[in-house]
């Protein structure tokens, strides 16, 4: 059978997860799909362990780098060679349930006009937490991995969210190439989210999937999302997120209340020593601007979605964002 879904895997000293992430792809009741597990020039065991778990299964090819590229460069690379009309980001710490792709594919069948989907992610380390259920977005311009540390129960029904977590996503091949993929100037950190803003600027939409579970560890390969090269990747890249994509009906009013939350973001990193990686992302972000100002130009002239649907598709409560809520969208369902 010909395979319909090419998943990505990008690797980068995941240690034992690795192995049990590609075991739980193996073991997929959706059977027609190609995996490619791109390295960054690890340095540990990962992925030869993996390669001697997998044994010769044919499904699975292997793409060793010489540098880390980033995350957004590796999918990237992966994706130029998928000749399938799906493509599944799937991260090494996130291993898929037996039914993930089958129930992915089926979300397809139901909402054959959205061009994104998200799976639900479980807290690896305390199964009855999600780790995830789509990632929403502040008006302000800060994303958020929708439900974080929330119990099971609180897992939204199926509808639209902003934007799916690359940590386990699905997207149309042909639409993923068109957009030009990942951003990779960002390395990794908010690139999933740039990536929709961007395909929602163009009309398109996510699902997010609640039956297609993942358990995810969460951030192995980066020393966990608290740490200094979490916390700089994820400032700088969320200033350029909302420079490069926001419109601008709505760029300009809220412009001055994105630089607010960007200075309480780094006042609140003063009480947990961590002001100088926000800091050195606010910095770089800046000193990246020209850059991200005509990268906007070009994202901009693009856009065919109304302001207004834009707006629709943000969070602009912002006890939403404290509390890390879960939700669905309310700009439509395709």
């Amino acid at each position: 059978m010909q395979p319909v879904v090419t998943v990505v895997i990008v690797n980068f000293n995941a240690g034992q997860y690795l192995s049990k992430t590609l075991a739980g792809l193996a073991a997929q009741t959706e059977t027609r799909f190609r995996a490619i597990v791109v390295d960054n020039a690890s340095s540990d065991q990962s992925l030869a362990d993996a390669r001697a778990c997998l044994g010769d299964d044919g499904r699975f090819e292997f793409i060793l780098l010489p540098t880390n590229t980033g995350f957004a460069a590796a999918n990237n690379l992966a994706a130029r060679k998928a000749d399938t009309p799906w493509l599944a980001l799937l991260n090494p710490d996130a291993i898929p349930d037996r039914d993930w792709l089958e129930q992915l594919l089926a979300a397809t069948r139901r909402h054959p006009q959205a061009a994104m989907f998200g799976s639900t992610q479980i807290d690896q380390n305390n199964p009855g937490l999600l780790d995830g259920a789509g990632d929403r977005y502040f008006a302000l311009g800060i994303p958020w991995r929708g439900g974080h540390g929330w119990p099971l129960s609180a897992l939204p029904p199926e509808g639209e969210v902003f934007s799916p977590c690359a940590a386990a996503a699905l997207y149309r091949t042909d639409i993923y190439r068109a957009a030009g993929g990942l951003e990779e100037t960002f390395f990794c950190y908010v690139e999933d989210v740039d990536l929709a803003f961007r395909l929602r600027l163009q009309g398109h939409h996510c699902i997010q999937a609640p039956s297609a579970i993942v358990h995810h560890a969460g951030s192995v390969t980066s020393g966990g999302s608290g740490s200094a090269f979490a916390r700089y990747h994820g400032t700088r890249n969320m200033i350029w997120c909302f420079v490069r994509n926001m419109p601008g009906p709505l760029f300009y009013p809220l412009l001055p209340l994105h630089l607010a939350a960007m200075l309480l973001l780094w006042l609140r990193a003063l009480a947990t020593g961590m002001w100088r990686p926000v800091g050195r992302g606010i910095t770089d972000a800046l000193r990246g601007f020209p850059s991200a100002w005509r990268q906007r130009h070009a994202i901009q002239a693009a856009r065919s979605a109304p302001a207004l649907l834009i707006a629709k598709g943000l969070t602009w409560k912002p006890q939403d964002y404290l509390r890390r809520a879960p939700g669905i969208s309310t700009s439509g369902r395709p």
